[in-house]
């Protein structure tokens, strides 16, 4: 398959591009690296990524920021920060992408564990995450063509505990390796509408 990994050069999206990248084609898609630059904050940088790519197989989204601050801090503008990036990011990315997938093509996008099990500082995340979860849901049912959608909300990564471990205390940290099987099983498998948590 043809896939484009956006995010590829993130700590799960190089999980992701290592697991998917030994079968498959792998266009790799960072904001600074990669085969092409993106900001999934921009619509317009989308639609020009899909004209340079033509058809694809598969879309998956590992991409997206979020502001973590105490509930009492938070501004507005803060919230934002995710609307804009990790949840309207990713919503635009499967919008987009629809046209340039080839029949029962997938598009795959990530939450997170904020969503169920919320934190301190994490309210945006939590918002954010949820409200992707519930568009997966909702767009499942309506994607024509058999086109296929799925969102992964991993853990805490192993690989993330040095930066965010005091953000997650108590939390069991997962591999990147188990992250990215759950990417290949929404890929590679035939279900959609469907969350794959990563505990």
């Amino acid at each position: 398959m043809k896939l484009i990994i956006i995010g590829a050069n993130g700590t799960v999206g190089s999980a992701i591009s290592n697991e998917l990248g030994s079968r498959h084609d792998i266009i790799r898609v960072g904001k600074t690296s990669g085969d092409i630059q993106l900001d999934i904050s921009n619509s317009a940088q989308i639609r020009e990524l899909f004209a340079r790519t033509g058809k694809v197989d598969g879309v998956v989204v590992a991409a997206g920021s979020v502001h973590f601050a105490a509930l009492a801090e938070m501004e507005e503008e803060h919230f934002h920060i995710g609307l804009n990036s990790k949840l309207m990011g990713q919503v635009n990315v499967a919008q987009i992408a629809q046209p340039y997938l080839h029949d029962g093509g997938s598009i795959t996008l990530t939450s997170g564990v904020v969503g169920e099990m919320p934190i301190r500082s994490g309210a945006s995340a939590a918002m954010v995450n949820a409200a992707l979860e519930g568009f997966v849901r909702g767009a499942a049912i309506e994607l024509p063509r058999g086109l296929r959608i799925n969102v992964v909300s991993p853990g805490l990564l192993e690989e993330s505990v040095a930066a965010l471990g005091s953000l997650f205390r108590g939390f069991e940290p997962v591999s990147s390796q188990r992250v990215a099987l759950a990417y290949a099983r929404s890929v590679e498998g035939a279900e959609s509408g469907k969350l794959y948590t990563v505990r």
